[in-house]
């Protein structure tokens, strides 16, 4: 019995030292260089940061928005995760200022806090400046916050994607505004974007209603009314998603030219959108 016992201990080590040499090369080469977020990767990568983009599709949410001609609208799934919960109390859509709101993918608490940081970033410039503070220094700021995530050891990144809309005004020009920004503390201007589960499927059919023209690279400019704008936000959620939306479903934030002001879009108003969209056969009802 002892040369087989002795035998079979050393077939155990050897079992759990392939094993082991399996898991590390399953990790990769991020073994080792995924414990802090200060330390990049020998190819030059952070991967705590691109753990918290894969943060964001853990929601199981997709949202989306888009920028008109005079308008801007942003549109996200509404899940109740329990039936024990108050469904009005259960949101993704927050008003930064009375003009300004943005919906938030990913961890709930982190976006929380964010919203929290950019009421205060938003009141005291108002404050110091005595107007309103514009959409793009907003989202400037909220990119900035995120990027100090990725520098110091004490701090991870925020498990969030936020798409900002507003409505700047300059004189007698209102420019309708749409921002994201991501985990890595990278913000842009968008024609029309998307953020969570579902974000590359959304994209790919966003990009195809703004098709560049002929010997462009460069998507052409939305030239979409109020009423296209939504309807297109939700044929591109509804598209993803493979099934029909219905208005408890989703929620809806909109600002306008003639209502400035961050709105939610009703369940009756969501409903009359969604039976104006059925009923549509063009590009924007994604049937082309």
């Amino acid at each position: 019995l002892g040369p087989l016992c002795s035998s079979q201990r050393r077939s155990g080590i050897a079992a759990r030292r392939t094993q082991g040499s399996q898991e590390r090369m399953a990790r990769g080469s991020s073994a080792g260089y995924d414990r802090h977020i200060t330390i990049f990767s020998p190819e030059g990568r952070l991967y705590q940061v691109e753990y918290a983009f894969k943060a964001i599709k853990t929601s199981g949410l997709t949202s989306v928005g888009v920028r008109g001609a005079d308008s801007c609208v942003v549109l996200t799934q509404r899940k109740v995760p329990d039936k024990l919960y108050d469904p009005e109390s259960v949101t993704n859509m927050y008003a930064i200022t009375p003009n300004i709101g943005l919906v938030m993918t990913g961890i709930v608490p982190d976006a929380r806090a964010s919203v929290k940081k950019l009421r205060e970033e938003a009141a005291k410039f108002k404050f110091n400046n005595g107007y309103d503070i514009p959409v793009s220094y907003l989202a400037k700021r909220a990119a900035d916050t995120a990027q100090v995530y990725t520098q110091h050891a004490n701090m991870r990144p925020l498990g969030i994607a936020m798409i900002i809309i507003g409505i700047d005004v300059e004189g007698e020009k209102k420019v309708p505004q749409l921002f994201r920004c991501d985990p890595a503390g990278y913000y842009v201007g968008y024609k029309a974007t998307s953020a969570g589960a579902k974000e590359q499927e959304a994209n790919n059919f966003l990009e195809k209603r703004f098709k560049p023209p002929a010997g462009s690279n460069v998507a052409v400019d939305p030239k979409l009314s109020h009423d296209d704008t939504v309807q297109l936000a939700l044929a591109c959620l509804q598209n993803v998603l493979g099934a029909d939306l219905k208005a408890n479903d989703i929620e809806a934030c909109v600002v306008r030219h003639d209502n400035l002001a961050f709105t939610r879009l009703s369940a009756d108003e969501l409903e009359t959108q969604l039976t104006a969209l059925a009923e549509r056969d063009d590009d924007i009802a994604g049937r082309d």
